[in-house]
């Protein structure tokens, strides 16, 4: 069972201890202790979904809101998909022991570069239970212990989820300690947690932009953050209207909580009287409110439709609701000047029949992923084929994108001789 002790030295102790056993483990255990997991979790579902239902009744009481509501939930579809993304980490090949490059040298030395785990991975996270199992299922899997710090919003749901994965995963031979919970201690909590220097080998907050600021403050340990989308939609003058019509009310409300959603859509000022009425009308009949520019106001107007004058902080805001900044601007290299200025390096598409538009956006836009002519909601480490994920990563060193196996190792060298001497 995963035990919250009083200090979190003693929980990243024992997730320390546990990853040097971990490291050994061979690959047939750890998949027989995700599958044991997937099974656990479905046998017990209404536990889970009862815990889930106490952090729900606490969510509504403090008006917290729709969208954060709907990250919270879980029914039996989305704790069956949590199950089947584990069953997804199972079958995908262990990444533990995998050559990355080999040489023998003009000594005689033979020198390999292969893929080892971290060690111990903090992982703090927002409202999202499912990231419970989705992150302690990857560090497994990779040779990692983990040490989980949710929001006090899900802290039934994570007590559940976290104590059916880590019974599971003993009972099919992993070592204790592997799956440590953190709960309750608020932000001198989290700063403890960031300081394990020696015992924490990696942090990987998963949240907003407030999370990220109270942690570049305090971390003295590596930390890669998984921090918000502000993602923009580019239409270029060549677009398929019909597809691209289809890309942005996709990207926009399939599910406007997370962080590949949509937040501003950019249209080539060639397709203002023809397309951007149609497209603002569709978006405005699936209830998104619109806040745009001068030049977009006024083609609303004409079309009688109700668009609110943006504000400069609407280019910076990740909404997580169905509010969608608008602009239409006058070329391919203006769309990707504005997305330097405001974007936040998560995902960024293009709607073009245009090669050399595709090829400048892909070039000149600076995102951990760029699309061509689809919606940026398949930003997701599942969607990828990594079987899930533990955030997206907006930086450039490491890991960038979805945080799956091979981005939660690292490597050494191994080197064999016959005697060699350096002379």
């Amino acid at each position: 069972m995963a035990v919250v002790l009083s200090s979190v030295a003693e929980i990243c102790t024992r997730a320390c201890v546990a990853s040097r056993a971990l490291a050994r483990t061979d690959t047939a255990t750890k998949n027989a202790a995700l599958l044991a997991i997937a099974g656990a979790l479905r046998a017990r579902m209404v536990e889970i979904l009862d815990a889930n239902e106490l952090d729900l009744l606490a969510g509504r009481e403090a008006d917290i809101g729709g969208a954060l509501l709907d990250r919270l939930a879980l029914d039996e579809k989305r704790v069956e998909a949590i199950a089947g993304a584990v069953e997804a980490i199972a079958a995908l090949e262990d990444p533990v022991g995998e050559v990355i490059d080999e040489q023998r040298l003009p000594n005689g030395l033979d020198v390999r570069k292969v893929r080892v785990p971290l060690g111990v991975i903090a992982v703090v996270y927002e409202a999202r239970p499912n990231v419970t199992i989705d992150a302690a299922a990857l560090c497994l899997k990779s040779g990692n212990a983990i040490v989980l710090r949710g929001s006090s919003s899900a802290a039934h749901s994570n007590a559940m989820l976290s104590s059916i994965a880590s019974e599971a995963a003993v009972q099919a031979g992993l070592p204790e300690g592997c799956i440590g919970l953190v709960a309750g201690g608020g932000r001198d909590e989290l700063a403890e947690l960031a300081t394990q220097d020696g015992l924490v080998d990696l942090l990987i907050p998963r949240g907003g932009e407030g999370l990220k600021a109270v942690l570049k403050d305090v971390a003295s340990v590596p930390v890669i953050y998984a921090a918000s989308g502000n993602c923009h939609l580019y239409v270029d003058a060549s677009a398929d209207l019909e597809q691209a019509l289809a890309v942005i009310v996709n990207a926009k409300t399939q599910r406007p909580g997370v962080c590949n959603a949509a937040e501003t859509l950019l249209v080539h000022k060639d397709l203002a009287a023809t397309f951007l009425p149609r497209a603002l009308a569709e978006l405005i009949a699936a209830g998104v409110e619109l806040r745009g520019d001068g030049r977009t106001l006024g083609v609303a107007e004409e079309a009688g439709l109700s668009v609110k004058a943006a504000v400069e902080e609407d280019w910076d805001i990740e909404y997580l609701a169905m509010t969608l900044a608008v602009a239409l601007v006058d070329s391919t290299e203006q769309a990707i000047e504005h997305i330097a200025r405001h974007g936040s390096g998560h995902s960024e598409a293009i709607l073009t029949r245009d090669n050399a538009s595709a090829r400048a956006f892909q070039l000149g836009v600076d995102a951990a992923c760029v699309y061509v002519n689809a919606s940026t909601r398949f930003t997701d480490g599942g969607e990828f084929g990594m079987g899930a994920e533990i955030g997206n990563s907006t930086q450039k060193l490491h890991a960038r994108g979805p945080i799956g196996l091979r981005e939660l190792c690292t490597f050494k060298y191994l080197i064999e001789g016959a005697g060699h001497v350096r002379v």
